[in-house]
């Protein structure tokens, strides 16, 4: 009887499984001509392994390029524009006031981002009036697209970057490669160099101008401190912490001269735009 009953459930397995067997074999009969019809017909998306000049077509090193750059994007921003003095500012703002985690780090880069594309917005226009729409509209290459749009950037650069951090970075690629250089280049000259040159030499000379501003920045505060510790240490309360009694005393300083409309408006204008 349990002989039986096993036979009838291999039985029934058996058929199951021919059934689906049936189908599958019934839907790849009916997809191996739809998939040779595809094949003859025209494609919908091509690669081209051209260079695609004039954005007539875009080809696979140049998806690959814009790959490479899109994964680049935020170094780039934040070494070849103004984020990177602004967000180190604000930075120092936080840290002044104790306040910890408030502006969150959210609120500082989006507030670092608007200010950043107000300020570079000429370059902006000057990229997609020289450089973008010849491009598009097929009358460059792009490489010589690349071209323009890097002497809007570079001028930029070069406006707010030390004399010194340009000649200590060419001394650096002299000792490497034999470059020569004079001591105070004129226009033409700093026009002339590489962004390899110029771009670190403009992210150390903001790095120089942001903890500047982030040292008059702590001064304020930092006389606060001193003044409550002090009067803490005056009436003996010892184990109070003087940064719990300080930090009210430093937000209301800084809300009554309108703290933050005073610093944005530095920010701005320490840009030579």
């Amino acid at each position: 009887m349990k002989e039986t009953q096993t036979q009838a459930r291999r039985r029934a397995l058996l058929k199951k499984y021919a059934k689906r067997l049936a189908a599958s074999a019934l839907c790849v009969a009916l997809l191996i001509p739809l998939l040779c019809i595809s094949a003859y017909a025209e494609p919908i998306f091509t690669v081209d392994l051209g260079s695609g000049e004039a954005g007539r077509s875009f080809g696979l090193l140049d998806a690959l390029l814009l790959v490479a750059l899109l994964a680049l994007a935020p170094s780039i921003l934040i070494m070849v524009t103004s984020f990177l003095r602004i967000i180190i500012v604000l930075s120092f703002v936080r840290s002044a006031m104790g306040t910890q985690q408030s502006p969150p780090n959210q609120v500082l880069i989006g507030l670092a981002l608007f200010l950043t594309l107000l300020i570079m917005s000429p370059v902006l226009t000057q990229i997609k009036e020289q450089a973008y729409e010849p491009y598009r509209a097929g009358e460059i290459t792009q490489a010589e697209a690349l071209e323009r749009a890097e002497g809007p950037l570079k001028e930029f650069m070069l406006k707010e970057t030390y004399v010194e951090d340009i000649n200590l970075f060419l001394a650096i690629a002299k000792d490497r490669t034999g470059l020569e250089f004079d001591e105070a280049p004129d226009n033409e000259a700093l026009k002339e160099l590489s962004l390899t040159i110029v771009v670190p030499a403009f992210a150390t000379s903001e790095l120089k101008r942001a903890f500047t501003m982030g040292f008059m920045i702590f001064i304020p505060f930092l006389i606060i401190d001193m003044v409550v510790s002090s009067a803490l240490m005056s009436m003996g309360m010892v184990m109070l912490p003087p940064t719990t009694i300080a930090l009210p005393f430093k937000i209301m300083l800084f809300v009554l001269v309108d703290g933050w409309g005073q610093l944005f408006s530095a920010l701005v204008r320490s840009f030579h735009t």
